[in-house]
């Protein structure tokens, strides 16, 4: 089902249009490293990303619309620094994440690092069915290129009993024109009928939404 569990997540003005003219050959390649330049680096993606409590809600919402407790068990793929599940940690929900950073990684907080692993969205194949409660995967799978990303969404429909996707996307050819201008990593840009479609054919039924800068 379509929904934004987001909704309480800091809202940013983005200028797509300074964006796509800094947008040179090398910060692309810096990027897609995913590295200290894509989380640290003004000018390449985040500009800085460090832990301001921002998750906080969006753990509550999740946790009330999930109707997650104790006993629950979360995967966060594409989980960055960590952030997330840590917020989940600090909620009593027992949450771990993946993500293809070493940098940030190593950059998470310290109490929650064991519960993060090096891995790359399209092989969670390591997982067993219904493994997680919830599988949560915020601007990660569209990172993918195509067979990769379809395979995710089946991995995460097999391993998680709830799941929530959000990927890249757009509604019209502005929003189309902002999402070319924006994006730096994303491998798999398609229009919400089209994701839609999408999911459909690869049997997904869990919720998701859209990033459109």
């Amino acid at each position: 089902m379509e929904i934004d569990l987001l909704e309480t997540y800091p809202k940013i003005t983005r200028d797509t249009k300074s964006r796509s003219l800094e947008k040179t050959p090398r910060i692309i390649q810096l990027a897609k490293k995913f590295g200290w330049e894509y989380f640290d680096k003004k000018g390449v993606c985040y500009n800085g990303y460090s832990y301001d409590r921002r998750w906080i809600p969006v753990v509550k919402k999740f946790i009330d619309y999930y109707d997650l407790h104790a006993d629950s068990k979360v995967l966060d793929i594409g989980c960055g620094k960590g952030y997330l599940v840590y917020d989940f940690i600090e909620a009593g929900i027992d949450c771990y994440g993946i993500d293809v950073s070493n940098y940030a990684i190593d950059c998470s907080p310290p109490e929650i690092r064991w519960r993060l692993k090096l891995r790359n969205a399209k092989d969670l194949g390591v997982y067993k069915d219904d493994q997680f409660d919830l599988v949560i995967s915020i601007n990660t799978i569209h990172n993918l290129k195509e067979p990769d990303c379809r395979k995710a969404i089946r991995d995460i429909q097999r391993i998680g009993k709830h799941a929530f996707i959000v990927v890249d996307s757009f509604r019209n050819d502005i929003e189309k024109q902002r999402m070319m201008e924006w994006n730096t990593t994303g491998e798999t840009i398609k229009s919400t009928e089209e994701w839609k479609k999408t999911f459909d054919e690869e049997g997904y039924v869990g919720d998701y939404y859209w990033f459109i800068p």
